[in-house]
């Protein structure tokens, strides 16, 4: 089963979170304010914030952007993970992976069936790697990014979690650019 090993040293990760919505601002943005609190809350640093609208190409702008940011080492995105027309953060994700995690998306689904039964259905939540970097897509509800971050992203991002964690391979997410 998976612990915290509290001999080893924790390691701090660069966290950027980006809202994706047509309606929310800074002052009205829960879901983001919700992942800033955890994130630092964990010990972690508050890299970017952001808002953009439901617009894919807007969002890929966006994660291409901070992909490049060396001060950058994971993006949560929430938001426009749905069904509905206008969910296209998925898409802009996928079209910037270099490699999908896909458990991540399953692991997800097990966990919010724990907490609203068969409407975990409707989320499309995802995970992957770009540049170096992690990438996240949440949903748009606190719940949600709550779920996502306590049950799944704190304990991947601890450094100390045994028996792996997503800390330990972020010096090799690039390796294959170094073989010849």
């Amino acid at each position: 089963m998976s612990r915290i090993d509290d001999a080893l040293p924790f390691h701090p990760v660069r966290i950027a979170v980006l809202t994706v919505s047509d309606s929310r601002t800074a002052e009205t943005d829960k879901s983001g304010d919700t992942l800033v609190d955890r994130l630092i809350g964990a010990g972690h640093i508050l890299a970017d914030r952001g808002i953009v609208p439901d617009d894919r190409p807007a969002i890929v702008a966006c994660l291409r952007n901070w992909i490049a940011d060396r001060e950058i080492d994971v993006i949560l995105t929430t938001g426009g993970t749905g069904l509905t027309g206008r969910d296209v953060t998925v898409e802009a994700h996928r079209a910037v992976y270099e490699k999908e995690i896909e458990a991540f998306g399953t692991v997800f689904t097990i966990v919010s069936m724990q907490k609203i039964g068969t409407s975990a259905v409707q989320s499309r939540a995802t995970g992957g790697v770009a540049g170096g970097t992690y990438l996240f897509a949440l949903p748009g509800s606190p719940g949600a990014c709550r779920d996502a971050w306590d049950e799944i992203l704190k304990p991947q991002f601890d450094s100390r979690h045994r028996p792996c964690n997503f800390v330990e391979i972020m010096p090799r997410l690039e390796e294959h650019l170094r073989r010849k």
